[in-house]
């Protein structure tokens, strides 16, 4: 625990200016990040009495060792600075939501040649046109279902797409009426791209427009006695209205509107978003979050708006925003939106009316979403304690681990020989510290050995970050130059932490861009092999185990425990214990070092078995120094198959864009030294399959 005053900055050092604050950890990690309208008046707050500051604060402050400043010229750049460095550098003391599930969103993806429609999660891509997100991919396909008749937009995925064009036959929606089969030429591209824009108009909320032309083109059709053409008109109108049905009208003003509301206690809070469009709600997704710092609604709702906008630009961000109670500067974050969605936003509270009574009902759902995520927590969180008190107990450790890393070795008779690294924090899997190893040393099976060397190397590096950190006195770092420049105050590779200020004047959203680059490895995120647990677990039994504590010994570590747990019996061995220590079969504790265990296993076989199909997947081209995998493809796309590009000449192979003479000349000859491909055999009917798909059979 550290002493707030340590790492105080001296009077006048801080500007009287906005701007965003870093606090770090003796690691370098960053910890905290906030920003202020004065920073002078903002970090005063933090070095206060201890016994006057709120407790989550208190626990920050002491867990900091410094604390550093960057100077911005606007609120708004000061808002857009902090959501930068809070995604890059995922602080521990900071709010961070977490969302509650992975919502489907309805996706057109516009980037294509032939935009196709489908249900898509995840990251959203350029490119592509978003509506949602909605509760259930089901929705989203009963509601593509029903506009298809109107809008037969292209909704097959690329292989389908090809092998019709290929075929010159379309899928059955083409034959039904509810795709236009631009595949095999129904449409031109500019044709087909207009029933894509059309459809995301229509889910845009301009449904009126659509509507009264269909039903005018009916009316003309019923005029000329086309009746058939009249009643398919018909049809489609009612597919279009039940269609609207099933997202019904909440706003009577066709508003383009998002509401947010929040529900918290003294230690989590849940958020609700409902997503209007054209009057009607077009999506609704939930976070939850731990109130690590001290914060407030307000704060909340900041925080929300900036993981909801961050990513997002034009008419993904609305023109209206309702929350429950405005930010602490709401100019600066209007301003702030106003600059994402390229035009003026309201962020309000609505006091009356229809958008004060949908306000009620997304706080219900809020309130609904935290007590539902406290139910399910709490038996979580009484289990996982109950379950490190367990270990501590068993295995003799002073305090319960609450950093436990495990590792195993994975291979197939002795080849592809790897090992992997697994972190669970307070009982849970931290998967971006995750590591993976290849075994270097020495061929074969071995896997004491193996482990020996993974021990070694993965605490080697820990020391290393040690010394450079200066936690250590003697000799300087020796994993990077030490001469390297720091931006900001950060220290020297070799010497102490220190506060201080900033270089001033306007930042861009983004880490340091203020001259000298700050090494990689101070830069705050993540470190590799930086933080030591408190449990070192092995997968297999004594042997391993001695192993790994005598990788320990040898780098003079003796602060970390060490066990193994055998699968065998489910025995965990102990160093230097002749006998091992068994858990009931009903403890907590054992179920969460076979959890470990079984993480640690599966993320290494799935290493394991990656290398093995990607040797088994080797060609003779793999030979030929400087070709990648672009100019790879583009060979074997010209020619068809590593048979055929075998059989041609250099000036044959030079005609590929992106292959010189040179080149062209290296292909050759590792083709015509390449030994032999092994024939490849369908195992069914035991004939041999020549090779024409461009890949090795070896």
């Amino acid at each position: 625990m550290a002493d707030p005053s340590s790492y105080r900055p001296k009077p006048g050092q801080i500007p009287d200016s906005p701007g965003v604050y870093k606090f770090r950890d003796e690691h370098r990690r960053v910890i905290y990040v906030g920003k202020a309208k004065s920073l002078r008046q903002r970090l005063a707050n933090y070095f206060q009495d201890l016994s006057g500051l709120h407790p989550r604060t208190r626990t920050m402050v002491t867990t900091a060792a410094s604390v550093e400043w960057t100077v911005v010229s606007t609120e708004v750049e000061a808002l857009q600075l902090e959501y930068s460095w809070i995604k890059e550098f995922d602080p521990r003391f900071n709010v961070k939501y977490r969302d509650d599930k992975s919502y489907p969103y309805l996706a057109v993806t516009l980037n294509e040649e032939f935009p196709r429609v489908q249900v898509m999660r995840g990251a959203k891509k350029k490119g592509v046109r978003y509506f949602g997100p909605y509760g259930h991919a089901w929705a989203i396909r009963e509601t593509v279902d029903l506009m298809l008749r109107v809008f037969p937009v292209r909704t097959c995925s690329a292989g389908v797409f090809k092998n019709a064009a290929r075929s010159g036959r379309p899928c059955l929606l083409g034959y039904i009426g509810k795709c236009s089969a631009p595949c095999v030429g129904r449409v031109t591209p500019e044709e087909h791209r207009e029933l894509a824009d059309d459809f995301c108009d229509f889910m845009a909320g301009r449904t009126g427009t659509y509507i009264r032309r269909l039903e005018k083109d009916m009316m003309a059709a019923a005029e000329e006695m086309e009746y058939e053409r009249a009643a398919r008109l018909r049809d489609d109108v009612e597919a279009l209205k039940r269609a609207m049905e099933k997202s019904a009208v909440v706003l009577a003003d066709a508003t383009d509107a998002d509401l947010i509301a929040v529900a918290e206690d003294e230690l989590e809070a849940a958020v609700q978003i409902f997503h209007v469009r054209g009057g009607r709600v077009r999506g609704q997704r939930g976070w939850v979050t731990d109130k690590v710092e001290n914060v407030d609604t307000s704060g909340l709702v900041e925080h929300a708006l900036q993981q909801l906008y961050g990513e997002e630009t034009g008419d993904s961000v609305p023109k209206e925003v309702l929350v429950p109670a405005l930010p602490e500067d709401p100019e600066a974050v209007s301003q702030w939106l106003a600059d994402r969605r390229g035009s003026q936003v309201s962020l309000r509270i609505p006091q009356r009316g229809d958008k004060k009574d949908l306000m009620v009902t997304v706080q219900r759902n809020a309130q609904q979403a935290l007590g539902l995520h406290k139910t399910k927590r709490a038996s979580d969180l009484t289990t996982r304690s109950r379950a490190l008190e367990e270990i501590a107990e068993a295995l003799g450790l002073d305090t319960a681990p609450l950093r436990i890393e495990c590792f195993d070795i994975s291979h197939l008779q002795g080849d592809d020989v790897v090992a992997s690294m697994v972190v669970f924090e307070d009982g849970l899997a931290r998967k971006g510290e995750y590591r993976r190893f290849q075994i270097k040393g020495f061929e074969g099976q071995d896997d004491v050995r193996s482990m020996h060397e993974v021990i070694s190397r993965r605490f080697r590096r820990y020391l290393q970050e040690k010394e450079r950190t200066g936690e250590w006195e003697e000799g300087p770092a020796t994993d990077g130059p030490a001469t390297e420049a720091h931006a900001l105050d950060g220290p020297a590779p070799d010497g102490p932490a220190v506060s201080g200020p900033a270089p001033t004047g306007p930042v861009p959203a983004g880490p340091e861009q203020d001259g000298a680059a700050e090494p990689r490895e101070d830069d705050g995120r993540p470190k590799r092999f930086a933080y030591p647990p408190q449990l070192l677990v092995v997968d297999g039994g004594q042997p391993q185990v001695a192993a790994a504590k005598r990788a320990l010994d040898e780098l003079g570590i003796d602060d970390i425990a060490v066990c193994g747990l055998a699968k065998r019996l489910e025995e965990v061995w102990l160093p230097d214990d002749d006998d091992p220590v068994v858990l009931p079969r009903s403890s907590e504790g054992l179920y969460l070092l076979q959890r470990v265990r079984d993480e640690a296993h599966r993320f290494a076989i799935t290493y394991q078995r990656a290398k093995r199909a990607k040797r088994i997947r080797s060609s003779p081209l793999d030979a030929v120094a400087g070709l990648g995998e672009t100019r790879k493809q583009a060979l074997i796309k010209h020619f068809g198959s590593v048979k055929k590009l075998k059989q041609a000449t250099i000036d044959e192979i030079c005609e590929v864009p992106g292959i010189g003479r040179r080149t062209a000349e290296s292909v050759a000859v590792a083709l015509a030294t390449a030994a032999p491909a092994t024939p490849a055999v369908n195992t069914a009917t035991g004939e041999i399959i020549e090779e024409d798909d461009g890949g090795s059979t070896t």
